[in-house]
């Protein structure tokens, strides 16, 4: 039984439809990945490692990262082995937890928990993104999904719900849109989340620019505000068009071989 011991809950989007269909069981021994930071300060409260998960089925609009929806691409691993590797690059990185987002963790909910149960056993916090609402969550965890029921219980901060663009929040942390909740599920982040309710916060956005000139995002920020911000520096890499053109690049020097 999931128990909140302190959250900024969400107000308003109760008529949206999005996450309300439960995600597919898949395999909890293999995890569809993109990308993984050893260290950020932009995902969830203080330096923790992020990994970006590949597939959602919720598709937002207005998503900040849709080149993550499709449920092929990225990169397929040993859920566990991978999770071991990542511990030892957050540790020695500095990072104090983990935060699983995407793409959507609970899409992969069996293998996000094995990754999740890996940063604890590391003496880490777990932070977990999702677009279906807590309540939805519950339910099918008590309806016997229990890859579901695993990773929320391997989460201390849950942010849920769908991004709402019309419900736009700028009073919180980590969260796009006013529906969203910011709940701590353990005591680990508890008084964190005590006082955003209290006081609200400020969302971080980070850039890494790489020696080859690749931008790199994550945070959050409005699409106006992050084209204004990368005006001059070029395209992300990550985008749509970055990935697939890439492809085509990798396609046309293999035919040359």
């Amino acid at each position: 039984m999931i128990q909140v011991r302190a959250e900024s809950p969400g107000r308003g989007g109760e008529a949206s439809l999005l996450g309300a269909v439960a995600p597919v069981r898949r395999a909890a021994e293999t995890l569809r990945w993109s990308r993984f930071l050893p260290a950020t300060a932009a995902e969830g409260p203080g330096v923790r490692a992020a990994v970006w998960l590949q597939g959602c089925a919720v598709h937002c609009p207005a998503c900040f990262n849709p080149q993550l929806w499709a449920d092929r691409g990225g990169v397929v691993t040993d859920a566990r082995a991978i999770a071991e590797d990542w511990v030892v690059g957050a540790a020695a990185a500095g990072a104090e937890g983990v935060t699983l987002l995407g793409g959507e963790p609970f899409d992969q909910a069996g293998a996000a928990a094995s990754v999740a149960r890996v940063f604890r056993e590391g003496g880490l916090g777990v932070m977990t993104f999702t677009g279906y609402p807590l309540d939805r969550l519950t339910a099918w965890a008590g309806a016997g999904r229990d890859d579901v029921a695993a990773l929320l219980e391997a989460t201390d901060l849950l942010c849920d719900g769908p991004y709402l663009r019309d419900l736009p929040d700028r009073g919180r942390p980590w969260v796009g849109s006013r529906n969203q909740g910011i709940r701590a599920l353990t005591d680990r982040y508890a008084d964190e989340v005590h006082r955003i309710a209290a006081e609200g916060g400020a969302d971080r956005l980070e850039v890494r620019i790489s020696r080859d000139g690749t931008v790199a995002v994550n945070g959050w920020a409005t699409d106006a505000a992050l084209a204004a911000l990368l005006d001059d520096l070029g395209p992300r890499a990550d985008s749509p068009a970055q990935i697939a053109a890439g492809a085509h690049e990798r396609t046309r020097a293999e035919a040359a071989r």
